[in-house]
């Protein structure tokens, strides 16, 4: 025996060795048309590749290694989105030795041999090309394979998005991991984070597409990182299963993206405004000062915030009788006072025998298990916990009818998910043998962890809007995966008060944004330790230009209220707040396109001008919709700082200061600013100040209209910002188009729709004209003009119209020329 135990050693050992090889797929052997825009090529090793034409724009590849054509399911893509997509052109031939698809706008080559792919535009330009292309590996421990895809990386060639990744904007050279993981005060360049989103963009050549890689398994990402000429992505599980976006730009890119994954419906207007939280409000006491505090020193908030010490020993969906003994009257005073209220609801159901949540969740079977059967049990801030298969939808729709005391009866207005990563003390998630229902086809947690906090926030999200109808819901997730944008906002996790943090939360905002996810921001100061005055009002500038506006810290670390740090910082933190309040109809308006056309709110420089080489490596500055631009102050004792300005003409917000773009400027910015610019053309409508939406009638909006020598449109939204009468047509959107010469500026309005604003006037402010005005009309009629004082200190030209106005003329003042109007 002893003399073959060498050669049986080897026999196990080359076995081994050959369970871990890299697989390809053979030569393509058939094709088979599945329908108009589906073809699968068979190869003689068994290996497939299913290949959708969604359209003259996105290519899907969904490569399989044996067995059945597996159900065709996602998260993130929901059936009718992938049923709007249709190709307008499309083209299928043969070649010796690949196959072509063409549609309008790109090429598909597929190699017959390893069916490697390249994709070109229709002039010939390569945009993607396989380098191996797709491989395989089996995977001993989890019987699953672990599917690779590696591309050839071009010199000049750029990447962006990724989701909420604290690192540089521009992602080439860094490896990332998808894998949901609870990261109390994390460090640039920490990962993984809360949010999987396994989406990133390319520009190469300024033309720039995107790959989605659909899959729910723990995946990474090496963007040239390991090889300095090879990208990779693969995944522990699941199918190699991506889609290729192509732009040609790379806002294209990303509405394309964001249209796929589906944007969200329209948040009702005052979870646009200030939010006030902390870990925690309580006893009830507490609030109410808290909400006086804000009050009294006029400082404007529509939402406070109450975590886990609201609850009954932290038991969901309870409150605690001694803090908060008559929840609906204390929900109903703050709600006089225009606070609505918003309550945290996290994943763990407390094992008690007698709490009704357990009870309902026991006798229903709604609870996570292990592979043997017994219940997944975590422990979390109740204790012991079990947890909800949110993947299952009779657990899902449980779960939201959990909802109907706190927000039918009891008056709270939104709800905010915590913890579902998911995260659980000590062993950090779930083992990797609980199972899931996974909408009926079955999953270990290796395959559900990252679209846990995802499907959280929708079960939650279903039930806040069936007991807030008609008025619209509100959620907010710390996971989430591609597609969880239309259940919930977001915000960046529990960050540190420091100014690398300020930094990184201008970062992560912008790449959640490009990456389908805008209403997002972050812990306004820091949510671990305790920021300086300084640093709190840099950040509350910052986060007034973020489409979840919140402060937000741990309660062992000081006070973090607008007044906490004293004056002069009350001061300007009320400023900045004010001045959100004042923006809200261009924020709404920008939310409106993001929910309509995928447009994302927040804007990196690249995506303003990606023709411009300038903006590839820069990530402070970045653009709000489509005619502001802002650069924050991240670092202490500055009174100002360079920026970079994209190609054009801007004003400066603050001095009117006229800029051309294309180059570095010195924005002046002390406490009381942050660097902000407008561009030219635009047509920016302010409000006036509310301590809280629906404070008062809106009577009138002002337009600050910004001189162009030539042309250029805005937009303004309305539709009451409440209800769901815009799905029946009520609603109005109002293009302003200025028009400026040498001698005149004209500004015309078209208006869409039937909905009725509040206000009927305008009050019409000019910057930046060459000269002084001369004469104005209004629809043809002699228009009388006067000096308008500003919030910023300036006096300027305006007048006031009717809000119905069609055209006003404006003549400009010429040296020894009488002008007419």
């Amino acid at each position: 025996m002893a003399s073959t135990a060498p050669e049986l050693n080897y026999m196990i050992n080359d076995l081994a060795a050959k369970s871990h090889q890299e697989h390809y797929p053979g030569v393509v052997i058939r094709v088979d048309q599945l329908s108009d825009s589906t073809f699968l090529f068979n190869t003689q090793n068994g290996a497939r590749l299913a290949l959708y034409v969604l359209g003259d724009k996105i290519l899907r590849f969904r490569y399989l290694t044996d067995g059945p054509l597996e159900p065709d399911f996602s998260y993130a893509v929901p059936p009718e989105s992938m049923r709007r997509h249709k190709p307008k052109f499309l083209e299928f031939t043969e070649k010796v030795d690949h196959y072509r698809i063409t549609t309008a706008r790109l090429i598909c080559i597929v190699q017959k041999e390893g069916l490697r792919i390249r994709v070109l535009d229709r002039s010939g330009t390569v945009l993607s090309e396989d380098e191996k292309g797709f491989h395989w590996e089996y995977n001993d421990d989890t019987g699953n394979d672990i599917v690779k895809m590696s591309k050839q990386v071009p010199a000049g060639v750029h990447y962006y998005g990724l989701g909420d990744k604290p690192d540089n904007m521009n992602l080439r050279g860094k490896r990332f991991t998808n894998w949901g993981t609870d990261t109390y005060g994390y460090q640039k360049g920490a990962d993984p984070l809360y949010k999987n989103i396994p989406f990133y963009h390319v520009l190469h050549q300024k033309i720039a597409h995107g790959i989605f890689f659909d899959n729910t398994f723990k995946a990474s990402f090496d963007f040239a990182a390991e090889r300095a000429d090879v990208t990779s992505f693969w995944a522990q599980g699941g199918e190699m299963n991506y889609y290729f976006i192509y732009g040609p730009s790379l806002m294209e890119v990303a509405q394309e993206y964001t249209m796929l994954t589906c944007p969200p419906e329209l948040p009702p207007l005052w979870t646009l405004g200030y939010h006030q939280c902390k870990w925690s409000y309580f006893p009830e006491s507490n609030v109410k000062a808290i909400a006086q505090g804000l009050r009294e020193r006029q400082i404007p908030c529509d939402a406070i915030y109450l975590d886990i010490d609201y609850m009954e020993g932290y038991r969901c969906f309870t409150w605690s009788k001694a803090h908060f003994p008559e929840p609906k009257r204390m929900v109903q005073e703050l709600a006089q006072d225009g606070f609505k209220t918003i309550v945290i609801i996290d994943p763990g159901i407390k094992i008690d025998p007698s709490y009704w949540v357990y009870q309902q969740g026991l006798a229903g079977d709604f609870f996570c298990r292990r592979a043997d059967g017994p219940l997944m049990k975590g422990s979390v801030w109740p204790g012991l916990c079990n947890f909800p298969d949110y993947t299952n939808p009779k657990v899902r729709e449980w779960w939201a009818g959990l909802f109907q005391e706190l927000i039918q009866d009891i008056g709270v207005k939104g709800v905010w998910n915590d913890m579902n990563e998911p995260a659980v003390f000590e062993k950090g998630t779930f083992p990797p043998d609980v199972r899931f229902h996974y909408d009926g086809l079955t999953a270990s947690h290796s395959k559900a962890h990252n679209i846990y906090g995802m499907q959280m926030a929708r079960a939650t999200n279903d039930g806040v809007k069936r007991f807030s109808y008609p008025n619209r819901p509100f959620t907010i997730t710390r996971s989430t995966y591609s597609g969880g944008q239309r259940y919930s906002s977001g915000w960046t996790g529990d960050n540190i008060a420091s100014w690398e943090h300020l930094w990184l939360a201008n970062i992560q905002c912008q790449r959640l944004s490009i990456s389908g996810f805008s209403f997002v921001g972050s812990d306004i100061g820091g949510f671990v330790d305790t920021p300086t005055g300084e640093l709190y009002a840099r950040w509350v500038a910052l986060g007034a230009f973020h489409p979840f506006f919140r402060t937000h810290s741990s309660g062992d670390h000081g006070d973090q209220e607008p007044w906490s740090f004293g004056e002069p910082y009350t001061s300007h933190v009320r400023s900045f707040i004010e001045l959100r309040y004042r923006l809200l109809p261009y924020m709404y308006t920008t939310f409106w396109q993001y929910a309509t056309l995928g447009t994302p709110m927040l804007r990196p420089l690249t995506f303003l001008d990606q023709h411009d080489t300038e903006t590839y490596l820069r990530m402070a500055e970045f653009g709000l919709g489509d005619n502001l631009l802002v650069c924050p102050i991240t670092q202490p004792g500055a009174d100002g700082r360079w920026m970079y300005l994209p190609r054009g003409d801007w004003f400066y917000y603050w001095t009117d200061e006229h800029k051309a773009g294309g180059a570095e400027v010195w924005a002046s910015a002390d406490l009381s600013r942050i660097p902000l610019f407008v561009k030219a053309g635009a047509v920016l409508p302010l409000q006036p100040v509310l301590q809280y939406v629906g404070e008062k009638p809106v009577d009138e909006l002002t337009l600050h209209v910004y001189f162009k020598n030539g042309s250029a449109e805005s937009l303004l939204y309305d539709d009451g910002g409440e209800g769901y009468g815009y799905e029946q047509g009520h609603k109005t959107l109002r293009r302003f188009t200025v028009t400026g010469t040498t001698d005149s500026l004209t500004l015309s309005q078209a208006i869409e729709g039937d909905y009725q604003p509040g206000y009927a006037s305008y009050r019409v402010v000019l910057h930046g004209l060459p000269t002084a005005p001369a004469k104005a009309s209004v629809d043809g009629k002699a228009a009388k003009l006067r000096e308008v004082a500003l919030e910023t200190g300036l006096t300027l030209p305006g007048l006031a119209v009717p809000s119905s106005f069609a055209e006003i003329r404006l003549g400009l003042h010429v040296p020894g020329l009488d002008v007419p109007a």
